[in-house]
């Protein structure tokens, strides 16, 4: 794992399912070297992951037939940074509902997540969405969030941020967006809007925590 002397990290994108080459464009216009992630040579040089969204079940399926699971879930348990969108969110919650029975998730947000729940209960749908420490910042003002058949957060334990939540309409206060850490995860899909602050955000982030192991700066939760 290197982090240039121009400090681009280097972030991989799980490139299994979902919209890599977007999620891949967001990064390098947020200052990042992006690459993508199939292997576990490739998951050992990033410094942090993004997990797009796609199907969370065949996402895990295909992670353990390419024997990238259980060292995903070293390098998350050691500290490695990742952001999960939608069924990205659902693979780094602790506990999923609505989910099958053989289906794995790697345990780095200690969130409950139901599964597609509004793509069941509300419909896939766009909304302006306040969220805390992005919209808030710099560049500030409403993001508009796409949700697709997404996931929504029941809950979460102390150690989480709450970032945001959907403002109005039948899924008012639902949490749609969390931090944990070094971990990040919404239900909505930033990177088909053209709205590059949830990955500057997260470049931000692994920076934070690049600069942390090596003993300048901290980092924030």
């Amino acid at each position: 794992m290197t982090t240039d002397a121009d400090h681009r990290p280097h972030i991989g994108v799980l490139a299994l399912q979902g919209d890599v080459r977007e999620h891949l464009a967001a990064l390098e216009a947020s200052g990042a070297r992006a690459t993508t992630v199939r292997r576990t040579t490739e998951l050992d040089a990033v410094d942090g992951l993004v997990i797009p969204g796609g199907e969370s079940t065949t996402m895990s399926h295909l992670l353990t037939v390419l024997d990238l699971f259980d060292p995903l879930v070293r390098r998350l348990a050691d500290g490695m940074p990742a952001y999960g969108s939608c069924a990205g969110m659902i693979m780094l919650a602790r506990t999923i509902l609505d989910t099958r029975p053989d289906a794995r998730h790697l345990d780095a947000l200690d969130i409950t997540v139901r599964r597609n729940a509004f793509g069941r209960q509300v419909e896939s749908f766009e909304t302006d969405l306040e969220v805390d420490g992005i919209t808030d910042g710099p560049d500030a003002g409403p993001m508009r969030a796409v949700f697709i058949r997404a996931p929504w957060v029941e809950s979460v334990s102390p150690d989480v941020q709450v970032l945001a939540t959907v403002p109005d309409g039948p899924a008012q206060g639902r949490i749609v967006a969390v931090r944990q850490g070094g971990v990040l995860a919404t239900s909505f899909h930033p990177e088909v809007t053209g709205d590059r602050r949830v990955h500057a955000y997260f470049v931000d982030m692994v920076r934070e925590v690049s600069a942390a192991g090596s003993g300048v700066g901290n980092i924030d939760t």
